[in-house]
């Protein structure tokens, strides 16, 4: 799936000279095709991407579900959530392993090369505020664990960890590789360790199917919680699949990061909030007055994640002023982060980045069908590129609204049918308006 695209990808990605005068290339190639020779292993992506989704939060989703089903209803609610996220992701992720390009420089060729401007605006702004999220989730829970009361010390822990986590993205792809497969595991580890606990509690499996959920949702509601806990995020998975070296290897890595890491974060949420009436296990830990690893277990897990927030962002910020480095905007994107998290915002932004949720997954879908229709022989550099293609523009504001009125008339699973309606119309319009795919030419 992955190999007939290396000629394309050798004929288009831009040579770097040797001349002094030649401008220092960032290893992470932001807004150029990622070159062969820089391409990564299976493993590595598997690392980066598995590393990415096994994050704590995810797991207050998974105690909302289970409190509202019985373990087989729960079982299967997973199962076709993360199918459908898997799926999406993998998708993406073969797109961005097929052209070694960003979620953002890949909106170039759908949206135009100033509609793509609104992906960048989109996906980084909303990085950026997930990023003040953590920052501040990370100063509260630290307080918590250590009972400090004053606002300094909590500012001192969100200042500390938000310049690690900056420093881990700007070393780019290797730095968030190094720290995923140190702490990925032991992090894992910990995990089925309180999972097996929880389990103790209540008398195995079987206790745990005999004990009645409490409140109640519906299946599509359920499926959806499920999907957008990492859709959008997932939506630029191809900042680092891009650096596959097949497509196949970027389908099995998006897979096993957002289907079963994704997954599995799910069902120990909800396993968490069934037997100790709390989802997130760092909380859990707490309780247990296992203090040290709980932070353990926050730190390792957090700084991995947020620093590829911070990646993301990064690149958006270079797409958007077209620069070819990633630091200034990942520095610039962390201080606004962390002040948002110092001034208490977070507290406040949750919902709204939530709904943020319904429209960036229609921007994948108009990537996925747009490349489908015109670019499967490579997205070359150079290509000749409107400034905004309105009707890839149309159609994605149009899939947005469809998404957006699903979720208010609690119909349908909201993120699917942004996906859908997008990557189905643009592909029609693209096939319509194109004789075929379009020649891989720079």
């Amino acid at each position: 799936m992955g190999r007939g695209h290396r000629g394309s990808l050798l004929t288009t990605t831009r040579q770097v000279s040797s001349d002094d005068s030649e401008p220092a290339v960032d290893p992470d190639y932001p807004i150029t095709p990622v070159p062969a020779h820089a391409r990564k292993s299976f493993f590595s992506l598997a690392v980066v991407l598995l590393g990415f989704t096994i994050f704590t939060p995810t797991m207050l989703a998974g105690a909302t579900l289970g409190r509202a089903f019985s373990l087989p209803d729960l079982l299967l609610v997973i199962l076709i959530g993360s199918a459908v996220l898997g799926a999406y992701v993998a998708a993406l992720g073969w797109i961005g392993s097929r052209t070694g390009l960003t979620t953002v420089v890949m909106a170039r060729y759908s949206l135009g090369t100033k509609g793509a401007k609104l992906a960048s605006v989109l996906l980084g702004g909303t990085q950026i505020g997930w990023y003040g999220v953590i920052i501040g989730t990370i100063g509260s829970l630290t307080a918590q664990a250590l009972e400090w009361d004053s606002y300094p010390a909590r500012a001192a822990v969100m200042i500390v960890a938000s310049v690690l986590m900056c420093a881990t993205a700007c070393y780019g792809y290797r730095g968030m590789y190094w720290i995923s497969l140190i702490s990925t595991p032991l992090i894992i580890v910990l995990a089925l360790w309180v999972t097996s606990r929880s389990l103790n509690e209540v008398g195995g499996w079987s206790g745990l199917a005999a004990i009645e959920p409490s409140t109640s949702m519906t299946t599509a509601v359920a499926v959806t919680t499920v999907v957008g806990t990492f859709v959008s995020a997932g939506t630029q998975a191809p900042n680092w699949t891009r650096f596959g070296r097949t497509g196949a290897q970027a389908v099995w890595a998006s897979l096993i990061g957002f289907l079963i890491g994704n997954g599995a974060m799910i069902l120990f949420g909800a396993i968490g909030a069934i037997t100790y009436g709390e989802g997130d296990f760092v909380l859990v830990l707490f309780q247990l007055g296992l203090v040290g690893w709980g932070l353990f277990l926050l730190f390792g897990n957090l700084w991995k994640s947020n620093a590829d927030t911070a990646y993301a962002f990064g690149v958006a910020g270079a797409e958007l002023f077209h620069k070819p480095t990633k630091i200034p905007f990942i520095v610039g994107g962390s201080v606004i982060g962390t002040v948002l998290a110092l001034v208490g915002v977070q507290d406040h932004l949750v919902d709204y980045l939530a709904l943020l949720g319904i429209f960036i997954p229609p921007l994948g879908g108009v990537i996925i069908g747009d490349f489908l229709g015109r670019w499967r022989k490579g997205m070359a550099e150079g290509a000749d590129l409107p400034g905004v293609n309105v009707a890839n523009l149309t159609i994605y504001v149009a899939a947005s609204f469809s998404a957006w009125l699903s979720a208010q008339l609690e119909w349908g699973i909201p993120p699917v049918i942004g996906i859908g309606i997008a990557s189905v119309a643009s592909y029609v319009i693209s096939r319509v308006l194109t004789k075929g795919p379009r020649d891989a030419v720079a």
